[in-house]
């Protein structure tokens, strides 16, 4: 039906897409304009807010649901961080958690609203920014993942969950899932039960975040953080 969202139908195909060749088509424009950076920075953080004030109109303060407390929300200003400063921790955590993570929630969203609604075209946006920030910054050559980053950004990763599920002990919510799976069908459904599937994925992100650094192992670090040229 056009008022449901469909896993890999049309419209969840043409959002993969536009998302690739736009983290592409960022990265051949920061080889030549590093600082547009800035405006790609700019228009996530933007759009971010847009949300939260949309979510207090329709919903009202609402606690303690509703905060930003989900890995994507640290992985999205670390984004807006790392456009802006292109410094390393900022980055890594975006480089990793983005090109897993946040790339496997976009293509197993947990969506609630209609496909051209304004908060499943929120999610896709400020999503998709993210995997496509994660390329061009890569692709553009500003930053690039050094030694041992993937341990950094694992670290941190955890540090957060740490935050995340204390916060979920205390007040009943369920941020990142760490307390039972999504109700649409996720990545997490062949994870196995609770508290399992907290295990499977710990170990999935030790793979990827590996796997993430394996093409960047031989290459020297990034210059820490002189301002490209212009």
């Amino acid at each position: 039906m056009a008022d449901q969202f469909v896993i890999f139908g049309p419209f969840h195909r043409i959002v993969l897409t536009v998302m690739l060749a736009a983290g592409i088509a960022l990265g051949l424009l920061f080889r030549r304009f590093p600082r547009a950076r800035y405006a790609l920075g700019a228009f996530l953080a933007i759009n971010e807010i847009v949300w939260y004030v949309w979510r207090i109109r329709a919903e009202g303060i609402r606690f303690p649901e509703a905060l930003p407390l989900q890995l994507c929300d640290l992985t999205l200003w670390c984004t807006v961080a790392a456009c802006f400063t292109l410094r390393r921790w900022p980055f890594e955590i975006l480089y990793y958690t983005g090109l897993s993570g946040t790339l496997l929630t976009v293509m197993t969203p947990d969506l609630w609203a209609p496909p051209l609604s304004y908060p499943t075209l929120y999610f896709f946006t400020a999503h998709g920014g993210v995997v496509a920030s994660a390329l061009a910054l890569t692709l553009g050559r500003l930053q690039r993942p050094e030694p041992r980053s993937w341990l950094r950004a694992l670290v941190a990763v955890n540090l957060w969950a740490l935050a995340v599920g204390s916060f979920n002990l205390a007040f009943g919510t369920n941020y990142m899932y760490l307390c039972e799976k999504p109700a649409s069908a996720t990545l997490l459904d062949f994870f196995g039960p609770w508290p399992g599937y907290l295990l499977v994925g710990e170990l999935v992100a030790v793979t990827l975040f590996y796997l993430l650094w394996l093409p960047f192992r031989f290459t020297k670090p990034a210059p820490s953080p002189a301002p490209p040229p212009r």
